[in-house]
């Protein structure tokens, strides 16, 4: 009391496995979708009983082979691919268990199924993670099937479409088309595999962005790249990874670190100049929510760019900005970065005044340096000192302002009377975050702005 599932492959009957002939031929039933009989009836052996019946009778077939089985037969039932994908097994196991039925054995042998196939024929296009999703809506609700479009799509996936397009299902290929085009390349490739490994096989490779769906029909499967999926000749390669030699050196962690930073930002709404001084943020904090508190006048990491290049000096609140900034960058631009917190002045000036160290700092430089670039990483009390001048000193006229001191203690004040500021270009993280080596990280990301049309 046996029913054996069975996939006959693609097509060409080279695609039928030796198992599943063996099964062919020890088979005193066989059931199936009439169409199929034609690929194997060669194997059958003499006196078999073959039942076929049309597409949509699948759960009347799966009935028939209970049936047969109780009556002692060893019964085949027939499917294209593989059994198990799309295809019968499903519906016959899932009967059985209702039934209980605990007399009657199952078996499901492999088959080659078309995206497999296809697969062989385009070259190597499954050759990192790869989905199928079959767009048929006559069992599973079209909601359902957006949303695993979706996940496919987001996740990267080589995806192979079965079902994709049948008389009166035209228009769900469209609109998988403007799902993925949401998160891939036009440039994306994509196969039309139609009646693969038959006589009348046609393979046509597009791309996402050029795919024409009115060249499906319900004898095509879809293959749709990733986002390393390439075109050589008329194959499609999605490379193993083997080639991709992890970063190794301390310049190529960074890199891939920025990398992976900015396809994060892609769609966060800010300028290219100021995406690439949030990068080189959140790549100093690992804080990938930082987009939501930077703030910065229109041009402000542009006006500072040319302003380092150009030599400009640097001042700064305490010594941890000082030493935050790429001695390389200020080697090659020549410039000084002064902080005045520990000079013996700043230590008068603060105990005559009764100011901190360094507010008092900052204070000093400004009559030295009136038009530098104030970088505060630190103390608010140097960034109110900064923003009072602005107000009351006529001689007082930075290039900008950086500022980013953190902690709880006048920290939002400060900043906020920064953004009121009306006659300087600056740059902010708002509310309790900041640091030296935010501060820091703003300088050296005005330094490379440069580097921006590199990730985005």
């Amino acid at each position: 009391m046996k029913i054996t599932l069975a996939g006959l492959g693609p097509g060409d009957k080279e695609y039928i496995l030796p198992l599943v002939v063996n099964a062919l031929r020890m088979a005193d039933v066989v059931i199936g979708y009439d169409y199929y009989f034609q690929f194997c009836e060669e194997f059958f052996k003499e006196g078999v009983v073959t039942i076929s019946m049309p597409l949509g009778k699948e759960e009347e077939r799966a009935e028939v082979a209970i049936q047969e089985a109780k009556k002692g037969q060893n019964v085949l039932v027939i499917g294209s691919g593989d059994a198990s994908i799309y295809s019968m097994a499903a519906i016959v196991y899932q009967m059985v268990s209702l039934e209980k039925n605990d007399e009657i054995e199952l078996e499901t042998l492999p088959g080659v199924s078309a995206f497999l196939a296809a697969g062989s024929k385009l070259g190597a296009p499954l050759g990192h993670d790869f989905c199928c999703i079959s767009l048929s809506d006559l069992m599973t609700p079209w909601q359902v099937i957006e949303k695993r479009i979706r996940a496919a799509s987001k996740g990267d996936f080589v995806c192979s479409l079965y079902n994709p397009k049948s008389k009166k299902r035209y228009w769900q290929l469209e609109r998988l088309k403007k799902i993925f085009l949401e998160d891939r390349s036009p440039d994306t490739p994509i196969a039309i595999i139609r009646q693969v490994t038959r006589e009348e096989e046609k393979i046509i490779i597009q791309t996402l962005g050029t795919f024409d769906v009115e060249l499906v029909d319900m004898f095509s499967l879809v293959m749709i790249g990733n986002s390393q999926t390439y075109q050589y000749k008329n194959h499609l390669i999605t490379p193993r990874g083997y080639l991709n030699r992890k970063p190794q050196t301390g310049l190529e962690i960074q890199q891939e670190s920025f990398r992976i930073v900015t396809d994060q930002l892609k769609d966060v709404q800010h300028s290219v100049a100021d995406k690439w001084a949030i990068t080189r943020t959140i790549h100093t904090t690992g804080v990938l929510d930082d987009h939501i508190h930077y703030q910065a006048t229109e041009n402000a990491v542009h006006i500072f760019h040319d302003y380092l290049v150009n030599g400009g000096v640097v001042i700064t609140d305490v010594t941890m900005v000082q030493a935050g900034i790429t001695k390389k960058y200020t080697k090659q631009y020549n410039n000084q970065v002064i902080c005045c917190l520990n000079d013996p002045s700043t230590l008068e000036l603060a105990e005559q005044e009764g100011l901190t160290r360094s507010q008092a700092g900052i204070k000093r430089a400004i009559a030295q340096y009136p038009n530098a670039l104030f970088v505060v990483g630190n103390a608010p009390t140097a960034l109110f000192e900064l923003t009072e001048q602005l107000r009351e000193n006529k001689d007082f006229n930075p290039i900008g302002i950086i500022g980013v001191p953190v902690g709880f203690v006048n920290v939002l004040e400060s900043k906020e009377q920064l953004v009121q500021a009306k006659n300087t270009e600056w740059i902010t993280l708002h509310g309790n975050r900041g640091g030296s080596n935010i501060a820091a990280a703003l300088v050296n990301a005005c330094f490379t702005v440069e580097e921006s049309s590199i990730y985005f």
